[in-house]
């Protein structure tokens, strides 16, 4: 009884709070897709919401059954300007209604796209937030996961909001030098070496080379070599391969077909010949990269190492284009942790709309929680040494 009052009031107080902003929300994401562009050109978006990354995401993961797509814009009461723009879906799961970040699990980080004139302090989130909350369509659950904690150095004012919580997984960032020598030698000796053996053992074969491949027809094979040589290695180990899903394949392929275009999306590849070892698929905007899908092959190809090989060869063209920040993503491997990067935070956020969606709320902070407390941590600890 007490959650549900403590719902309702709270409720009644962001419907009645007198906000500077609105919400607008569209049932098409065509119609504002123009707005949402000139808006990420004016302020910040992680390469996850610029396009053409979610504008392929609406137009095939947006329109699957059981998704409704719920492209938010805030906007600024007094000056009509776009203040941030909120890529969110409605899906049905155990009878709840859920509103949540335009994921489906390709997505690696759920961030708004922030506009210069974003609330920056505590109160101005606060009031966002009463208006998001006060303003969206009829459901059980708000649930946005993965939140960075900044979006090209400005801070998502959602991730700041009260109610959020560590995620469990993190992201990986590296920062680069201006010299990529500095980078470099600043490696591990021993990893270091690794590097520049597997680059000389690669460049045995007279036919070795490190491509950026941009032609359509190359790019097909490239990428269709990608996709074959993932599918083999995630198999090998005994797990489901999602990325072979028909509607997944959809996704990357027209985001494929689309960002080689206009170079938001970086085909990269070692070849010897038209043989593939290797091949990187990465998202681009601005200065920022991240690095989505790796195939690489195995066999005798493994003493070089391809993986780590064409990470770092693209790391040296794409820095040589003026490229500062790599983002290597979610997972947490040893080889990243090798190449240098940052651990990047990133943090959940869920509340109950009605009361159906207490409950579930209420269970996921619990976990939260206990995935969080040193105490609890300890105790684990000692319980799994028994």
């Amino acid at each position: 009884m007490t959650l549900i009052s403590t719902w309702v009031r709270h409720d009644a107080r962001s419907r009645q709070t007198v906000s500077p902003y609105r919400c607008e929300i569209a049932r098409d994401y065509a119609t504002i897709e123009h707005r949402w562009r000139a808006l990420a050109n004016r302020g910040v978006a992680l390469a996850f919401q610029d396009e053409p990354w979610i504008s392929t995401w609406y137009k095939t993961l947006g329109q699957l059954p059981g998704v409704e797509p719920l492209p938010l814009t805030i906007v600024d009461t007094l000056s009509g300007r776009d203040v941030m723009a909120l890529p969110l879906v409605m899906r049905r799961s155990n009878g709840l209604r859920i509103i949540e970040a335009a994921d489906g699990g390709m997505t690696d980080y759920n961030a708004p796209i922030i506009g210069p004139d974003a609330p920056q302090d505590m109160a101005g989130r606060r009031i966002l937030l009463q208006t998001i909350l006060a303003q969206l369509p009829q459901a059980d659950i708000l649930r946005l996961t993965k939140m960075p904690l900044e979006v090209d150095a400005r801070p998502n004012p959602l991730a700041f909001v009260p109610g959020t919580v560590p995620c469990r997984l993190t992201g990986n960032v590296l920062h680069m030098p201006e010299r990529y020598e500095e980078w470099h030698w600043d490696l591990e000796r021993t990893f270091r070496k690794e590097l520049e053996r597997s680059l000389r053992v690669f460049r045995r074969s007279p036919d070795a080379a490190f491509r950026r491949i941009e032609d359509p027809v190359e790019a097909a094979h490239v990428y269709g070599e990608l996709k074959r040589l993932q599918a083999e290695r995630i198999r090998d180990l005994g797990l489901h391969y999602a990325l072979g899903e028909p509607h997944n394949v959809a996704f990357y392929d027209q985001l494929v077909a689309t960002g080689l275009k206009d170079g938001s999306v970086v085909l990269t590849a070692l070849l010897n010949g038209s043989e593939v070892v290797a091949a990187l698929l990465g998202i681009r905007s601005g200065k920022h990269y991240a690095m989505v899908r790796l195939g690489v092959a195995g066999g005798h190809w493994k003493i070089c190492s391809p993986g780590r090989l064409v990470i770092e060869r693209t790391m040296q063209h794409l820095h040589a284009q003026g490229l500062r920040s790599f983002d290597f993503t979610i997972g947490d491997y040893d080889y990243k942790r090798r190449l240098g990067v940052t651990p990047l935070p990133l943090v959940d956020f869920s509340r109950a709309l009605s009361w159906r969606g207490i409950a579930p709320v209420a269970l996921e902070r619990l976990r939260a929680f206990a995935r969080t407390n040193p105490l609890i941590q300890r105790l684990r600890q000692r319980l799994a040494a028994i």
